[in-house]
């Protein structure tokens, strides 16, 4: 799942000597664009296994797989990608916390409906094989294979939906297959996961019923 992704060292470099070597002015003025906040005083605070989600499990991926950041303000973001871990949850998890890995999701949500987040949302996870799309998006694994229909349980599809839902709220994105999409769908990629299992119709209606319902829970 790694896209080739410039760490932050490598896109600092950039803003100096590197980028003028190659002549790419537009270039520098970009990546400052996006590294604004990281002058002294004006990163969010990072609070030590702080969640976006309420009632998430905070387990930390390895910094290795991904790249801090200050999302939206430095990249909007306006998609929800769906995975499948093609594996066990402890499994996914251990290689998400391996620094050579090269690849990490925000969240993974089990089979019994419980959810683990491994990144923050402020930062860009190395999640789907496309830098644009790793920057515009939030990662979301589920436990199973793209083969087993049995992996995608009740539990598993409610709770995810509600996540779903909820970060869709957050970034003013619309519930809907434009705005939540499967790592399939992303350009470039050469996987294939949610799979020919993965109940779309049913999901994003549980994700539209879980935004009335909160929706109506802030009104």
């Amino acid at each position: 799942m790694g896209d080739g992704d410039r760490r932050l060292g490598r896109r600092a470099l950039l803003i100096g000597g590197a980028a003028a070597a190659v002549g790419t002015a537009a270039l520098a003025r970009e990546e400052l664009s996006h590294l604004w906040w990281r002058l002294p005083g004006v990163e969010r605070p990072r609070v030590a296994g702080a969640v976006d989600f309420k009632g998430a499990r905070w387990v930390a991926a390895s910094p290795g797989n991904y790249r801090r950041a200050d999302r939206p303000d430095d990249y909007a973001v306006d998609r929800v990608v769906i995975h499948v871990t093609q594996g066990g949850y402890a499994s996914a998890v251990k290689v998400f916390q391996q620094a050579g890995y090269g690849a990490a999701a925000h969240y993974i949500v089990r089979g019994d409906g419980r959810i683990t987040q491994l990144i923050r949302e402020l930062d860009v996870a190395f999640h789907a094989g496309n830098r644009s799309y790793n920057e515009r998006s939030v990662g979301i694994e589920h436990v199973g294979f793209v083969d087993d229909a049995s992996s995608f349980t009740d539990a598993m599809y409610a709770s995810s939906a509600r996540l779903t839902a909820r970060i869709c709220a957050r970034y003013g994105m619309k519930p809907d297959r434009e705005h939540v999409i499967g790592h399939v769908e992303v350009p470039g990629t050469d996987h294939t996961d949610p799979g020919p299992h993965w109940d779309w119709d049913r999901y994003m209606k549980l994700v539209r019923e879980a935004g009335a319902q909160a929706g109506r829970a802030r009104g």
